[in-house]
């Protein structure tokens, strides 16, 4: 496919002679990035069905007729968009009977194309903090590159101007948040003292209008060895409750309620806490494995329970702990959220979607069903903690997403937003099947094909497996033109280490059983062969980030199972992945390579370190992004530099310099992106490469 562009540097580490590659952008480092790119560039785009998928990729992701996702706030429906003419977006806003119309009145509020213009700065935007009630003040993120590290400034969306005087702070991690007009929670993230290991936020501060952000008074802090620190004003009806969380890790907080008196108390609940809000007087929470409160009440993972958080701030007593959702197999909590009178559960069944609302009236707590389509991916798009608006999503594999809209607590439902097919699905179907592990576990996965499908074909099969992260049936409109329409077939594996079944799915691949997801992977993969519907030959892999490592481990371990392997933003260097920030902070996934038990566990998948030079690899594609400040592209440039020099020649390497992690702000690179996958699938599985 391409010849090996690759140099071990003189005088580099006998261990690691492309530990240079990590170097996110010095010269040396960046003259290798681009010649890689040159020879991936000419590679694929040179491609003659390169420049269609191209244009068609661009053009479904800039449609103007895409559905418009919105959050609803004090009367109005916030947007930010893009399209061909709005490279950078809008963030935008339209009343909500407006956004019912088929064609909506949006008001601009920032032009991001304009403002970079002006500035010289491609700022990409990463939300804002809005001020209660009016919500017209806001603290604007702007990232200058896409990454997570973000300049904020206070900005007034009546005026659409910034604040002359007001509140602006550097780029940096940091996190802000209003308290009062004249007061913001910040957590702290810019001098190094202030920085965890993973460089996220360790100190929160209260910075007063006016004065100086390095004089802002500390209020709370977190260890050097934790992940972050945290604070948010959160809100029960008119209720103001200030909350500092320490997270000790992904999987594990301490959360804390600052008193008038200046006390930081903390709630009294176990360290794996997760699905928490306050409704009406009540803490609603999770857990991730079994806890016995006080009262005796035992609290499981999967289900929901609340207690008396009015009660605890006047008596600092734990009181009863009430049952809010019970437990079931195969159910996991995909979410949950409120609006001012109603508290709603996104829950996954066999992984596939519902919602169920929960009401309180004095002391109980009643259910009922929120009536939505079945047997699609159902999420809740929004719903307005202040008001009684809510809607909800729905979507599977073969039907384009629609909008569900409410502003009655769902108690009656209109479907408001329907987007349109993108690609022809009428000869189409979506089944759910299962493969059994090697371990015995059985794991689902589903498949989208021809119904006519007679032998094997191309097929693209897409995993994650990780941080509890559930995948689910989902409409794609690039994959469905680019791939689902030329007679292809798309598989998406349930794997351990996701969050499809809850806690226990998830930690079933933590750390020293990381191995199980990837044999789940590799089961799926046998699975697909067995049916006929792939041969080895014809069966590619993709992932990105977690997924990144699935497929890289994927690639080392059975590379006689795969036609093709696409590796996104992976992390692939296992025994040095804290040492490249913010690795640190996903050793409660992993593991800590500087434990010998544990760096064991990991060398023995580390996909860096399982490179042969005789193994029979597929044409491989890697990609990252320089800018992306939460997997380091070190790990994606020394996989393939190890690759090639290895002698495995059909080894690909692209690196977009800009976008961050997730490829945010500009399309065209996104679709230049997706094209390039395409095309590099398409060659290696039908042949044509």
């Amino acid at each position: 496919m391409t010849k090996s562009n690759t140099k071990t540097r003189p005088n580099s580490a006998t261990e690691d002679p492309f530990l240079w590659l990590e170097d996110r952008t010095g010269k040396e480092t960046l003259d290798w990035v681009h010649r890689q790119n040159e020879i991936t560039v000419a590679e694929l785009q040179g491609d003659p069905s390169y420049q269609t998928c191209f244009q068609t990729a661009l053009d479904l992701m800039t449609a103007e007729d895409n559905i418009a996702v919105r959050s609803a706030l004090n009367g109005h429906v916030y947007n930010f968009w893009q399209d061909k003419t709005n490279v950078l977006g809008l963030w935008r806003r339209t009343p909500v009977a407006s956004y019912k119309t088929e064609k909506p009145e949006w008001e601009t509020i920032i032009d991001f194309d304009s403002l970079s213009a002006k500035e010289g700065v491609k700022w990409v935007f990463s939300g804002a903090s809005r001020l209660y009630p009016d919500f017209s003040r806001c603290l604007l993120s702007l990232s200058p590159d896409g990454g997570d590290a973000s300049e904020m400034r206070e900005f007034d969306i009546d005026s659409k101007s910034f604040v002359e005087g007001g509140f602006r702070a550097p780029a940096s991690k940091s996190g802000f948040n209003w308290l009062y007009k004249d007061t913001v929670i910040v957590s702290a993230a810019f001098e190094e003292d202030e920085k965890t290991q993973s460089g996220y936020p360790r100190v929160v501060k209260l910075w007063q209008r006016g004065t100086r952000l390095e004089d802002a008074t500390p209020i709370f802090e977190a260890q050097k060895q934790d992940l972050a620190a945290g604070g948010s004003l959160e809100f029960d009806g008119d209720k103001r409750h200030l909350l500092l969380t320490r997270t000790l890790d992904f999987f594990a907080s301490h959360s804390f309620l600052r008193l008038p008196s200046g006390e930081n108390r903390r709630i009294p609940l176990p360290d794996d806490v997760t699905d928490a809000v306050l409704f009406r007087d009540q803490f609603v929470f999770g857990v991730r494995s079994p806890w016995t409160a006080p009262d005796g009440t035992l609290c499981k993972p999967d289900g929901l329970y609340s207690l008396d958080f009015a009660r605890w701030i006047e008596t600092n007593v734990l009181g009863p702990v009430e049952t809010v959702h019970e437990p079931a197999d195969r159910v996991s909590i995909a979410g949950i959220a409120r609006t001012r009178n109603r508290l709603f559960i996104n829950l996954m069944d066999n992984v596939r979607g519902k919602v169920v609302a929960w009401d309180r009236s004095g002391n109980d707590w009643s259910l009922q069903p929120v009536a939505l389509p079945e047997n699609g991916s159902v999420g809740i798009s929004h719903a307005e903690r202040f008001g009684s608006s809510v809607s909800f999503s729905f979507t599977d594999f073969l039907t384009p997403s629609s909008i569900i809209w409410s502003d009655d607590n769902a108690a009656t439902l209109t479907t408001v937003k329907s987007q349109p097919a993108r690609f022809d699905a009428s000869s189409l179907v979506s089944e759910q099947f299962e493969a059994r592990s090697k371990d015995g576990t059985k794991i689902p996965y589903f498949v989208v094909r021809r119904r006519d499908q007679n032998g094997p074909v191309p097929t693209l099969l897409y995993g994650y497996g990780g941080f509890e992260v559930p995948l689910l049936p989902g409409y794609a409109g690039v994959r469905g033109r680019l791939w689902l329409e030329k007679g292809n077939a798309y598989v998406q594996a349930n794997i351990r280490g996701g969050g499809e079944f809850g806690p226990n799915w998830h930690q079933a691949a933590l750390k020293a059983n990381r191995q199980n997801a990837f044999d789940d992977f590799a089961a799926v993969a046998q699975d697909l062969v067995k049916r006929g519907i792939a041969t080895p030959a014809t069966l590619g892999i993709q992932g990105g980030s977690n997924g990144g490592l699935l497929t890289g481990v994927s690639l080392t371990q059975h590379p006689e199972l795969f036609g093709a392997v696409v590796i996104d933003v992976p992390l692939l260097d296992m025994l040095r992945y804290t040492e490249l920030p913010p690795g640190a902070s996903w050793m409660a996934e992993y593991g800590d390579p500087a434990k010998p038990e544990e760096a064991a566990s990991l060398a023995a998948y580390s996909p860096y370190q399982h490179v042969e030079p005789d193994a029979a690899y597929p044409p491989v594609l890697l990609t990252t992004s320089t800018a992306d400040d939460r997997v380091h592209p070190g790990h994606a440039r020394k996989m393939a530099a190890r690759l090639q020099a290895a002698g495995h020649a059909k080894t690909l390497f692209f690196e977009e310099t800009e976008g961050g992690h997730g490829g945010r702000g500009d399309r065209r690179p996104q679709a230049a992106q997706a094209a390039m996958k395409y095309v590099f699938l398409q060659r290696a599985l039908a042949g044509t490469a």
